[in-house]
């Protein structure tokens, strides 16, 4: 059995360990947050290198992206680096690769289409979906806008993560009256990562859709509770919640020893029977539908 290893950043409230079985073969996933403690971060995938198959980076993104320039984050490669031998990944690969696909299999179901109003709570974080989005002709208005990144970027990669994306407890929180409630309000389609939206949630969804992924229980009742119609997640569905991307592709490189600076890793992606999930509910207290 492979054996992932996602050292996030995040609570350690949503820890988990599973089992799953991908491409005919299982591996053993385990998640363990470090409530925004970056030091422990650096230590614990020190402690793992050599010992698991693949390691990931939640709760951080290593790369930025603005259409073709990839900026490095400084604290994310702190974090790499701390492994030697075994191979670290962010969930990028599979940003990049999967996520378009997801947004244009919901367009041909018409669970989405192209005359909805799409919030991208961050394009760079999501740069396969963005694209997506707007390929297919849909009015989006992105968290983050490409004059503003490109002149920015280069500075802000150095600061240190914190400032840049709610870590450890900020993570459960959700800011009330804030400057955003607007773009919430007139979006159809909520989209990117979901401890942006959290943050930023408002108080009613009727009528929305949210596409995401990393959502626990608890976030799904909190959805429920403030009235959401559809959740589309974008990586599988197990155990009662869905994984990072981080997760998913290092329990992809594992298997298939492919990483997604090679050759053949969009084959490796398309090929690995994921599904992505959809969920419906009804009222507050409604009944989820997949």
């Amino acid at each position: 059995m492979k054996h992932v290893v996602s050292v996030s950043l995040g609570s350690a409230r949503r820890d988990h360990q599973t089992t799953a079985v991908i491409l005919d073969q299982a591996v053993e996933i385990v998640r363990r947050g470090t409530d925004g403690d970056m030091e422990r971060a650096r230590q614990w995938i020190a402690s793992l290198d050599g010992k698991v198959d693949v390691i990931g980076l939640g709760g951080i993104d290593r790369y930025l992206v603005v259409k073709s320039q990839r900026y490095e984050i400084r604290d994310a490669q702190k974090l790499a680096q701390a492994a030697r031998h075994t191979p670290v990944v962010d969930g990028s690969g599979l940003k990049a690769v999967w996520e378009p696909h997801v947004i244009q299999q919901l367009v041909e179901m018409g669970l989405i289409n192209p005359h909805q109003k799409v919030l991208l709570v961050s394009a760079m974080d999501r740069f396969g979906m963005a694209e997506a989005f707007y390929t297919m002709g849909f009015p989006t208005i992105a968290g983050d806008f490409e004059e503003f990144a490109r002149k920015l970027l280069p500075d802000l990669i150095k600061m240190p993560f914190s400032m840049l994306y709610p870590t450890g407890s900020e993570q459960d929180h959700t800011v009330s009256n804030n400057a955003y409630g607007k773009y919430f309000n007139e979006a159809d389609i909520i989209a990117g990562d979901f401890h942006f939206i959290r943050r930023y949630l408002p108080d009613q969804l009727q009528g929305k859709v949210i596409v995401t992924n990393t959502t626990t229980k608890d976030d799904r009742l909190l959805l429920e509770e403030r009235h959401l119609q559809t959740l589309v997640t974008t990586t599988p569905f197990l155990d009662g919640r869905s994984f990072g991307t981080n997760v998913m592709e290092a329990a992809l490189v594992a298997i298939s020893g492919v990483r997604p600076e090679d050759n053949g890793w969009a084959d490796v992606v398309m090929n690995a029977g994921l599904q992505w999930h959809v969920s419906r509910f009804e009222g507050a207290k409604g009944n989820a539908s997949h």
